[in-house]
């Protein structure tokens, strides 16, 4: 018995199993922030090679979030409030395309596909967004991205040529700051990043040294949005710290640090501006008023809503055709210039005219349930990484909604990227919240003066 188990032949080696490498939620939503952060570097992404890659990176970013459904064998999509305005809005365009509404097909198919790109970069999002630690990736990434277009474009400002990145010629000149031609879309940017790093220093997600820092950058970046001279940033900042001051009151009635440390950041934001802008700063800020009165008397671009408007009442159903605005005004323009007007200078206005009615109230649609989803998270916005993330995108959708009704950022391809994108996030589903980090939240908030202990 003993000759024939010694004489058995050993077991050959199980064969190793050698794991391939997952394409996890994280590096989708990585690769998400990538294209968002890339597009503003290629001057907003308004020009037809940046537009192309815009479109080409989105739909490989689709492409991968599909494979990577395919190899795990079953195709799990979550639902999202957003799907079906978007999906009317693209079914409406499609419509002015096909049926012959549009004023200049071609534009309107492709204004479609970029739309479509914004559609894909906002699904994907929705899609690996899940857990409450990667709200601390994307505040980290846009914070930190932030303080760097921040700073470059300061410095530029301190020592322009009149070309971008100090290389590049404008075609057809304008304001140049930052990596952009125009100073308001400047500014929309920093009103879309500015939320972040300012909810991180609010809340306990950062803490010390830290927080001073973000602090630090948020200063920078409200500095430079008055520093580019852009009339709309600074109304959609005051507009931004006005919310954020009323989020502060709500959450902490019996307590006034977090609105004093508020009214501190801005003191900081005024110092920062007084040493580095002096006369200049305090010279646009009060040219506000007489600028403002000269366009309620008659300015070019009440002219130009004037001119919207007998735009809109001659197609007031279906509108003109996106993206045909600049094709379609010069029938309509009511006094000279030698210039190309290109946009309408007032989102709201252009898209009335654009898509008319139909598309004007699916955009009514759209934002009201982003403001009604995010407003059922804002309970515990300080404590909770779900609630933060919603309070920093709502704030960046919230100042491109009103310097929406003096400048056209929605129509740069880089802010409307990040703004549909914030508009996603904002209307999310909670993150999901590991066991660990609710322990380290509960105790956190028993250890803070004058909070009970929550029974067991």
């Amino acid at each position: 018995m003993s000759s024939a188990l010694a004489t058995q032949p050993e077991p050959a080696p199980a064969p190793k199993v050698v794991q391939q490498p997952r394409l996890t939620n994280t590096a989708l939503l990585c690769g998400t922030c990538a294209i968002l952060l890339l597009a503003p570097l290629a001057f907003g992404a308004v020009e037809p090679w940046s537009i192309f890659a815009l479109e080409v990176c989105a739909t490989l970013l689709l492409a991968a979030w599909a494979a990577r459904q395919w190899t795990n064998g079953e195709l799990i999509i979550s639902d999202h409030p957003l799907y079906r305005p978007m999906a009317a809005f693209f079914l409406l365009v499609l419509v002015q395309g096909l049926v012959g509404v549009t004023a200049y097909r071609h534009v309107t198919y492709a204004q479609l596909l970029l739309y479509a790109a914004y559609g894909m970069l906002a699904f994907v999002v929705t899609q690996t967004l899940r857990r409450s630690s990667q709200f601390e990736l994307i505040a980290m990434i846009f914070t930190g991205y932030g303080a760097l277009v921040a700073a470059f474009a300061v410095v530029q400002g301190l020592s322009p040529n009149g070309k971008l990145y100090w290389i590049f010629n404008s075609e057809q000149g304008g304001s140049i700051y930052g990596p952009y031609v125009n100073h308001n879309h400047y500014a929309g940017l920093m009103e879309m990043l500015l939320p972040f790093p300012l909810v991180l220093a609010a809340t306990h997600f950062s803490s010390g040294n830290r927080k001073i820092a973000v602090a630090g950058i948020a200063a920078l970046m409200a500095g430079s949005v008055f520093l580019s001279g852009s009339r709309g940033g600074m109304g959609a900042f005051v507009a931004q710290m006005l919310l954020l001051g009323v989020l502060l009151i709500r959450k902490q009635k019996d307590s006034w640090k977090q609105p004093l440390l508020l009214g501190a950041f801005l003191a900081v934001v005024i110092l920062f501006l007084v040493w580095i802008g002096g006369n200049e700063v305090t010279q646009r800020l009060m040219s506000i008023h007489s600028e403002a009165r000269e366009e309620i008397s008659g300015g070019v671009r009440l002219t130009i809503d004037r001119d919207g408007l007998r735009m809109f009442l001659k197609r007031p159903f279906l509108g003109w055709g996106l993206g045909t605005f600049p094709i379609v005004y010069p029938g309509f323009r009511s006094f000279y210039t030698n210039f190309f007007v290109n946009q309408a200078h007032n989102d709201y206005l252009q898209l009335l005219v654009e898509t008319g009615v139909a598309g004007f109230g699916i955009a009514v649609w759209f934002l009201v349930l982003v403001f009604r989803n995010a407003a059922s998270k804002l309970k515990n916005w300080t404590e909770t990484a779900s609630g933060a993330l919603t309070a920093a995108a709502l704030l960046g959708c919230v100042g491109i909604l009103v310097h929406s009704f003096l400048d056209f950022n929605l129509q740069i391809p880089a802010n409307a990227a990040l703004f549909y994108v914030l508009c996603a996030i904002a209307a999310a589903a909670p993150l999901q919240e590991s066991q660990r980090r609710r322990v380290l939240r509960r105790h956190s908030l028993t250890m803070q003066p004058g909070t009970e202990t929550p029974p067991s």
